[in-house]
């Protein structure tokens, strides 16, 4: 017996000294943290705040306008004995502390008081992983030194205006307000207990989604009212007779705090949330210290030049849009445009995410120029056939938007000039094997597989394709986009997330891809002049997807239309990729005409512009494994490359009668040769009046429409693409 005795006198003490060690180490606690609410913050990459989730719903109450009522409810589910006990209960801690010996599911969790839940919302992570002896003490010091400064009424104010109560809603006022339409003055006993039941788990105990349990739960309390004595068991069944769905409100609240801001960044917030909760995050739970890689500035331009109706000219409402920004140094996600005229919907459909959409001729540097110049090592300068093309195994002929062929070119005039047959006779020679492998390096995966019509459309996103150009920018090193750059929980965590750049290509292969991309608004011939910006050092491709033929026919729409048009490319410091098209394109109404075209060109000429201002026109450096040809050709020293390949062969049964080219499939040749860094050099100063010097002037207007087949072709105005034909069908395919 004395032995016990001693015993337990020795785990007293133990646990007495312990208790004070930990509570030693406790942060601090401030009036502030008490009242305010719980919410998300989300800032901007300079640390400004962009939004508060849920914290703009909150309506806060003051003590003397909560109802008795719901006071008793809470204090009765809750922590039975809050008026007697002193910020802490030792009978629940023993108690609680026994069964987590044992293995009950009391546990730790079992042992708090209303005034430890509240010191715990205000101070510390709600993560189950943070439920350790260490933080139960401290929240118990600081749960003693909250009930010794505020009267217990001050304490229920504090945690009836700061719980979470779901659907981006925190505080009871606001949930009544949400739920019933009404203030909590006016709800009845069966309301008040609802709301006093639901901070254990907001989710399961919706009245709304989850009506069962939130009417489990909402008797439960009642009972507890009873047994503390609060009501009498008539008027708890009375209450409990009542249905949760009775007196919901069909019009609730919203989770906006600035309109006209949230409009700007809601596509960016929307996938930020959606990337902590891949993370692992429960932004529900609040807490959290969001730093995320927007530049607001960007952001808003972006929206503005989407909605303005000024600078770049849309031609109707319905016309849309979406586009990423990257910064090709590290992939941050620097600014993303979901759509434009999208009203007041919150979290809408974020078209510069959706993988629906062709990409049309932005796919030729990345499936078959780029892995030419990576695995083939070609020069710009190696020649390719723009000459008839049958598909292999197939009557389907391939043609550009002349229907003509333009013989042999390099592959500088090809890809600047757009033309089809040449980037399909390339991604022939690559193969899809190899091609596939280098678009996995640049993020862009198919679980279908891809077979050469994919070389002159690819269906991935704008944020996929911003982030492959950026490697191109970048040397060679692609990085992964990332919108989060470090997150804090209440409960002092930081996490921080960084992307580790990879090298998916050769400095050599960056390079002479960019020289090339140069010229596509430069070039008299090139497919993307709309968009040149004099003096600017940057790299552009163009893109446009063909109507279908089928639905052109039945409704007598211009052969020239087109279902998607394209703009991607990059300076030395970001990259941009822009789509603009209809939701439901290939119907009578959804098409783009020859000039609405040219609104992608348009569009990225004024953003880029814009972010010029405030970054460096640098120039890229030709690579020490690089040599020069000429003004402007460039070859991989030391390397070996086929002046002919597998399109060669089959493309002995495909020529057509005027073509007068005789290359060899035999000859090879080599480039053998020494070249020192060097640099390109900017022709002209920057203009800033050249921004400005061509808009867009609206000449047609059009409806939404329906699906899209992919089809693609470019418009006469910027030769960009093509179609192919099957005899016996009406379809067109890029």
């Amino acid at each position: 017996m004395l032995a016990g005795i001693a015993l337990f006198v020795a785990m007293i003490v133990f646990g007495g000294g312990l208790f004070m060690y930990y509570a030693q180490s406790s942060p601090k606690i401030t009036e502030a943290q008490l009242s305010s609410d719980n919410a998300t913050v989300i800032y901007d990459k300079d640390g400004k705040v962009l939004t508060r989730l849920g914290s703009q719903n909150r309506d806060y109450v003051k003590k003397d306008k909560i109802p008795k009522t719901l006071k008793n409810a809470i204090v009765s589910i809750e922590d039975r004995r809050f008026y007697k006990n002193n910020g802490i209960d030792p009978i629940r801690i023993v108690g609680a502390t026994f069964a987590n010996f044992t293995g009950s599911s009391l546990g730790l969790q079992g042992a708090s008081t209303l005034t430890q839940q509240l010191v715990k919302l205000s101070v510390f992570s709600t993560d189950a992983s943070d439920r350790t002896l260490r933080v139960k003490a401290q929240e118990a010091w600081l749960a003693l030194k909250v009930d010794k400064q505020y009267s217990k009424d001050q304490i229920l104010e504090f945690y009836i205006n700061k719980v979470y109560m779901g659907n981006g809603v925190y505080g009871m006022q606001t949930a009544a307000e949400y739920y019933f339409g009404k203030s909590l003055d006016k709800l009845d006993l069966a309301q008040l207990a609802l709301l006093a039941g639901m901070p254990q788990s907001p989710t399961n105990y919706d009245p709304i989604k989850n009506p069962k349990y939130a009417k489990s739960r909402r008797d439960t309390v009642l009972q507890a009212m009873v047994d503390n004595k609060i009501i009498s068991s008539s008027e708890a069944a009375k209450a409990q007779k009542e249905s949760v769905e009775s007196g919901l409100s069909e019009t609730h609240g919203t989770t906006t705090n600035s309109p006209t801001k949230n409009k700007i960044i809601d596509p960016y917030i929307k996938q930020v949330l959606q990337d902590l909760s891949d993370k692992g995050f429960d932004t529900s739970k609040g807490g959290l210290k969001v730093y995320t890689n927007m530049d607001y500035a960007a952001q808003k331009k972006l929206y503005n030049l989407a909605n303005d109706g000024q600078t770049v000219q849309f031609t109707d409402d319905n016309l849309q849009i979406g586009a990423t920004m990257v910064d090709n140094s590290n992939g941050n996600v620097v600014a993303m445009l979901g759509g434009r005229k999208t009203g007041d919907v919150t979290y809408g459909l974020n078209r510069a995410v959706q993988t629906d959409r062709s990409s049309g001729s932005t796919a030729k540097p990345l499936m078959d120029y780029g892995p030419a110049f990576e695995y083939l090592k070609w020069p710009t300068y190696r020649k390719v056939k723009d000459i008839a093309f049958t598909y292999p195994g197939t009557d389907t002929k391939l043609y550009d938007f002349d229907h003509k062929f333009k013989g042999t070119m390099t592959v500088r005039d090809a890809l600047i000039q757009s033309r089809n047959v040449p980037a399909v006779r390339t991604l022939q020679d690559v193969g899809i094997s190899k091609a596939t492998t280098f678009l996995e390096g640049l993020g862009i995966t198919s679980k279908d597989g891809y077979n050469l019509n994919n070389g002159i459309g690819l269906y991935i996103s704008t944020l996929q394709e911003a982030a492959a150009y950026a490697a191109f920018a970048n040397d060679g090193i692609y990085h992964k986009p990332t919108y989060v750059n470090k997150v804090e929980t209440n409960g002092g965590k930081t996490y921080s997330y960084k992307t580790k750049g990879t090298r998916v290509m050769t400095k050599a292969t960056a390079f002479l891809m960019t020289s090339i991309l140069k010229g596509v608004t430069t070039d008299s011939n090139g497919s993307g002049t709309a968009a040149n910006i004099p003096g600017l050092n940057m790299a552009t491709k163009t893109g446009t997807v063909a109507y279908s033929d089928k639905v052109s026919n039945e409704y007598d729409i211009p052969s020239t239309a087109s279902s998607d048009s394209w703009m991607s490319g990059y300076t030395k410091d970001y990259s941009l990729a822009v789509w603009t098209g209809y939701d439901h394109p290939n119907s009578a109404t959804g098409y783009l005409t020859q000039e609405q075209t040219d609104i992608a060109q348009y569009f990225w000429k004024y953003m880029i512009y814009y972010m010029s201002q405030y970054s460096s026109n640098a120039d890229w450096t030709m690579p020490s494994s690089v040599g020069k040809k000429g003004d402007n050709e460039y070859y991989q020293i030391g390397e070996d490359y086929d002046d002919s390949g597998t399109s060669d062969e089959d493309a002995a049964n495909n020529r057509s009668t005027s073509s007068s080219d005789k290359s060899s499939s035999s000859d090879r040749r080599s480039s053998r040769s020494s070249s020192s860094s060097r640099s390109f050099s900017s022709s002209s100063s920057f203009e800033s009046s050249t921004a400005s010097s061509s808009s867009f002037e609206s000449s047609s207007s059009s409806t939404a429409p329906s699906s899209s087949n992919g089809n693609s072709q470019a418009t006469p105005s910027s030769s960009d693409a093509g179609t192919a034909t099957t005899s016996g069908s009406n379809n067109t395919q890029q």
